[in-house]
């Protein structure tokens, strides 16, 4: 007895040695300057990734919408039903180490050239355990345990891109109201300025030309303002696909006085690792790849089951006893390949070059997730300093505009002078409100690739 138990022991030694029960080891490093050589990075726990999206997103009206898609939209309901699947699957991996009972009664009747009939019965209780001595359910086990975790990871990633994607979408619409703002009070000031045009024209002050030039310049408004309230629309629509909702008018703030964050850091490269829920989706792919591979290791050995069964029955052979009698039976069982040895290695080869795909794309996840992060921080610094520049360019615009049309009013000057200077007013002022939107994009952005929006 003592010798099969070292036998047995030995044997577990090498086992674990060619890697059957070995453990994945997660990951614990990042590649240098992960965010950029120029990105500072500190230590800092407020850094934006960690902060709640309420305190990202303090719009009311914004904060709404984000409840509502998240009760609502329906791929993150779907990733929620994902985590029940995955959580079945791994009580089934962990319900496999028990034993498998079965009632199975049975009862026949038979008659041989004409004679009486004779009845027999079973009443037995079947048991069936397999022995995990060789790794294959425990590996399984292992398996379904990152498969689970996965599908929490995936059910965050698509909470976090639900969230940014519904700020996304409602500050787009805030862009644009202010957008039609501008264009609407530019198309009012302009259709006076037409009208101003053709009372000098009728003083013989202006000509045809000049009435003609700026009437043709008004309706190019008009249509703009018309093109803005069609964008509106479909931004609109696609901010009631998010919330799962059919198209309406979406209740909303304004553009100006909108607060997020400024002062705010990256936090460390390292912190990826276990915030952003993507980077952790391709590591648990990588960690169920390393178990499927020990898997494919531990079929090359025998499986070994223990199987039994107890109950009554009346049949003893050739002899049919009544009443019955109590009858139990245990049966020990091993398997092992023999003439599959090629096609098992064929499948450890499967499953060794699945786990270096799997490695790979997680290598490669991370690197994409750092340079989202560099690009979001970039655009947002970018567009802070571009802001100073639009609010001075906007007061040079507004004094040339007053400027040329006192003079035009006063014959000094052309009517193309004054046109020139209304349409780079108009365009300044446009762009200064697509670039606060380019600011509050690059914060959504960051949060988002910070893996911000954790539950």
């Amino acid at each position: 007895m003592k010798q099969h138990i070292i036998t047995l022991a030995v044997s577990s030694i090498m086992l674990s040695s060619c890697g059957i029960y070995s453990k994945y080891k997660p990951a614990t490093e990042v590649p240098e300057d992960l965010f950029g050589q120029e990105t500072a990075v500190t230590e800092d726990t407020v850094a934006l990734g960690n902060m709640n999206w309420r305190e990202v997103f303090t719009d009311p009206q914004l904060q709404t919408l984000i409840d509502q898609g998240l009760q609502n939209n329906t791929d993150y309901l779907s990733a929620q039903l994902r985590v029940e699947e995955a959580e079945a699957t791994l009580l089934s991996a962990k319900l496999a180490f028990l034993p498998s009972f079965a009632f199975s009664p049975q009862g026949t009747v038979s008659s041989f050239d004409s004679h009486k009939a004779t009845q027999t019965y079973s009443v037995p209780i079947t048991a069936s355990w397999e022995l995990d001595i060789f790794g294959k359910m425990r590996n399984a086990k292992k398996q379904a345990q990152a498969l689970y975790a996965q599908s929490q990871d995936y059910k965050q990633a698509v909470r976090t891109q639900l969230i940014a994607g519904i700020a996304n979408t409602y500050y787009t619409l805030l862009m644009l109201d202010a957008q039609l703002e501008i264009s609407e009070r530019t198309a009012s000031s302009w259709k006076e300025t037409v009208k101003s045009t053709r009372a000098l024209m009728n003083a013989g002050m202006a000509d045809e030309a000049a009435v003609s030039q700026m009437e043709a310049t008004y309706y190019s408004i008009c249509t703009s303002v018309l093109d803005l309230k069609e964008q509106i629309n479909q931004v609109e629509n696609s901010l009631a696909l998010l919330l799962a909702e059919t198209p309406h008018t979406i209740q909303r703030g304004k553009l100006e006085g909108q607060q997020l964050p400024e002062d705010f850091s990256v936090g460390i490269p390292l912190h990826l690792l276990s915030n952003r829920p993507d980077v952790r989706v391709a590591e648990r792919t990588l960690e169920s790849a390393f178990y499927a591979t020990n898997q494919a290791r531990s079929a090359f050995y025998p499986s070994i089951t223990l199987s039994g069964s107890a109950g009554w029955t009346n049949s003893a052979g050739s002899v049919i006893v009544n009443p019955g009698k109590f009858l139990a039976s245990a049966v020990g069982s091993l398997t092992q390949p023999l003439f599959a040895r090629g096609q098992l290695l064929g499948q450890l080869k499967i499953s060794k070059a699945q786990q270096e795909e799997a490695r790979l794309s997680f290598e490669q996840a991370l690197l994409n997730a750092g340079t989202e992060v560099n690009d979001a921080l970039t655009q947002y610094h970018t567009a802070r300093a571009k802001a100073t520049y639009f609010e001075k360019q906007i007061e040079s615009l507004e004094r040339a505009y007053k400027s040329t049309s006192l003079l035009m009013q006063h014959g000094t000057t052309t009517y193309l002078e004054v046109l020139t200077a209304q349409q780079g007013l108009l365009n300044a002022q446009l762009t200064q409100v697509a670039n606060r939107f380019t600011e509050i994009q690059g914060v959504i952005n960051l949060y988002q690739a910070l893996g911000g929006g954790r539950d």
